[in-house]
C-alpha cells in the first residue's frame, strides 16, 4: 500500500503507478466533473420539477397531496433502474476499461433527459403522459447507474495517492454544479415567467437545453485516455480482463499472492461498510434535495421561488465545503472524517429543521445551508473516493457501482416517498423528516466506526481493504 499521512496505513513497497501527464489528469478531472454535473443536473431538474410543477402537469385531476406523492414516486422510479444499469455497465468497465463505458452512460442519460422536455402532458394524452415519463426516468436511471461511480473510480485511479480526496472531490463538485445549474434555471424561470406559462410550456426549457452540456461532455470523453491503474492490472492482457479461471492459473504460476488471496476472500465486510456509508449520504440527499423543497413549498406554504433560491445559496457554499472535506480526508484519513461529519450531522438535524419549520425565510436559508452542506455535500465528498478505495482492483468498478446504487434505491428512491406520506399522515409535522435523517446519518456513522482506515492504499491491489 502506498504511503499516506492518514493513520493506520502502511508505507508502500510497491513500485509507483505509471503517471499520466498533467494534461491527461486535467482531461480526466474535467470528464468526471462534467459527467457528474450532467447527471445531477438531470436529476435535480427532475426533482425540482416533481416538487414544483409535475403534480399538475402529469398527475392532474386528483387530490393535491396524492399528486405530490405520485410525483415523488416517479422520481424514485429512476433509482429502480440505476442498480441494473450499474451492474450492466460497470461489469463491462471492469473487463474492457472505464473510458468506453463512461462515453455510453452519458449518452443514454443525457438523451433521456432531453426527451423528457418534449413529452405530452396529462391534459393532452391522459394516462400515456405519466407512462412515458416513467419510461424515460427508467432510461435516465439506467444510464446514470454507472456514471458517478465510474467517474469516481477513474479519478481515484488517476490521482496521486496523497491527493485522491482533493482530486476526487471534483466528482462531488460536479454534483454540486449540476444541482446549482438546475436550481438556477428553475429560479430564473419562476422569476421571469408567470406560473401559468411555466406549467404550460416553460418547464420544457431546462430539459431540452441540457442537450448542449451532454454534447460537450461526449466530446471530452471521446478524447480521454484509459485509467493507468486499469492498464497495470495483473489480470488485464491486451486491454481485456482475464476470466477467473485464467487469472487463477496465471496467479498460481507466477506465485501472485495478492491475486490468489483476492480470489479466495469474499469482500463481505467491504460491501457492508460501503453500503451503509452510501446509504447514509444518499438518504440525506433524497430528503434534503428533493422532499424538503416540496415540504417548504407546499406544507409550509412558502413562495415557490424560495425553493430553488435556497438550493443555489447552499450549493455555492458547497464549493468551499466539498474540496475542504476532501483535503482534510487526505490529511487525517477518510474514516476519521466520516466519523466527524456524521456526528456533526446528527447534532445539527433537529436545530436546522426547526429553523426551516419556523416559516421565516431568512432562517430557512440558514437551516437549509447547514444541513445540506454537512449531511449531503460533506458526506458526498468523502463517499465518492472512499468506496473505490475500499474495493480491490479486479472488480472495483462493479462493486462500487452496484453497492452505491442498491443503497441509493433503498435510501434516496424510497426516502422522499416515505417522507411525503408520513408528513401527510402526521398533518404536516416536521418530526418524520428528523427521524428519517437521523436513521440515515447514524448508519454512516456506525459503518465508519467499525471499519479500519482505508485511505491511501495501493489501488492496483486486487484485495479489498477489509
Amino acid at each position: 500500500m502506498s504511503s499516506s499521512s492518514a493513520p493506520g496505513v502502511d508505507a508502500s513497497t510497491s513500485p509507483p503507478v505509471a503517471k499520466r501527464s498533467t494534461g491527461d489528469l486535467a482531461r480526466a478531472a474535467v470528464s468526471g466533473w462534467l459527467g457528474t454535473a450532467l447527471e445531477f443536473m438531470d436529476f435535480q431538474l427532475y426533482s425540482l420539477a416533481a416538487a414544483l410543477v409535475f403534480s399538475q402537469i402529469f398527475f392532474a385531476g386528483g387530490d393535491a397531496a396524492m399528486a405530490v406523492v405520485l410525483a415523488m414516486a416517479t422520481y424514485g422510479v429512476g433509482y429502480v433502474a440505476r442498480p441494473v444499469g450499474a451492474f450492466f455497465f460497470a461489469r463491462i468497465g471492469d473487463k474492457i476499461g472505464r473510458k468506453q463505458v463512461l462515453f455510453y452512460t452519458i449518452l443514454l442519460m443525457g438523451a433521456a433527459t432531453t426527451l423528457i422536455g418534449v413529452l405530452p402532458t396529462y391534459e393532452q394524452v391522459g394516462i400515456l403522459a405519466p407512462i412515458l415519463l416513467v419510461i424515460l426516468r427508467l432510461a435516465q436511471g439506467f444510464g446514470a447507474g454507472a456514471e458517478i461511480s465510474g467517474a469516481g473510480v477513474m479519478l481515484a485511479e488517476y490521482a496521486p495517492d496523497n491527493r485522491r480526496g482533493v482530486v476526487a472531490s471534483l466528482v462531488a463538485l460536479g454534483t454540486n454544479c449540476g444541482t446549482l445549474f438546475a436550481s438556477g434555471i428553475w429560479a430564473i424561470l419562476l422569476a421571469v415567467m408567470m406560473e401559468s406559462d411555466v406549467i404550460a410550456w416553460g418547464w420544457r426549457i431546462p430539459f431540452i437545453g441540457s442537450a448542449v452540456i451532454m454534447l460537450f461532455a461526449l466530446w471530452v470523453r471521446f478524447n480521454l485516455k484509459e485509467s493507468p491503474v486499469f492498464e497495470e492490472r495483473t489480470d488485464v492482457v491486451d486491454g481485456k480482463a482475464l476470466s477467473r479461471a485464467e487469472l487463477e492459473r496465471v496467479a498460481t504460476e507466477t506465485n501472485d499472492v495478492r491475486t490468489l488471496e483476492s480470489l479466495q476472500k469474499k469482500p463481505l465486510k467491504a460491501i457492508l461498510v460501503s453500503f451503509f456509508l452510501r446509504f447514509g449520504q444518499a438518504g440525506n440527499s433524497g430528503i434534503v434535495q428533493t422532499y424538503l423543497i416540496s415540504f417548504i413549498t407546499i406544507t409550509l406554504a412558502i413562495s415557490k421561488e424560495v425553493g430553488p433560491e435556497i438550493v443555489i445559496v447552499s450549493s455555492l457554499i458547497g464549493f468551499i465545503t466539498i474540496p475542504l472535506v476532501g483535503f482534510l480526508g487526505d490529511k487525517v484519513g477518510r474514516r476519521r472524517m466520516y466519523i466527524v461529519m456524521s456526528s456533526l450531522s446528527l447534532v445539527l438535524i433537529v436545530p436546522t429543521l426547526l429553523l426551516i419549520n419556523s416559516r421565516e425565510v431568512g432562517w430557512i436559508f440558514v437551516g437549509y445551508a447547514l444541513i445540506h452542506n454537512i449531511s449531503v455535500l460533506g458526506l458526498a465528498s468523502m463517499e465518492n473516493i472512499s468506496i473505490p478505495e475500499i474495493f480491490g482492483a479486479r472488480n472495483r468498478y462493479t462493486l462500487t457501482a452496484v453497492v452505491r446504487e442498491v443503497a441509493a434505491i433503498i435510501a434516496t428512491g424510497i426516502g422522499p416517498v416515505v417522507a411525503a406520506a408520513w408528513v401527510a399522515a402526521a398533518t404536516g409535522s416536521i418530526i418524520p423528516i428528523m427521524v428519517l435523517m437521523g436513521i440515515f446519518t447514524a448508519s454512516a456513522l456506525v459503518a465508519a466506526i467499525v471499519a479500519p482506515e482505508w485511505t491511501g492504499r495501493d489501488l492496483r491491489d486486487p484485495r479489498p481493504a477489509m
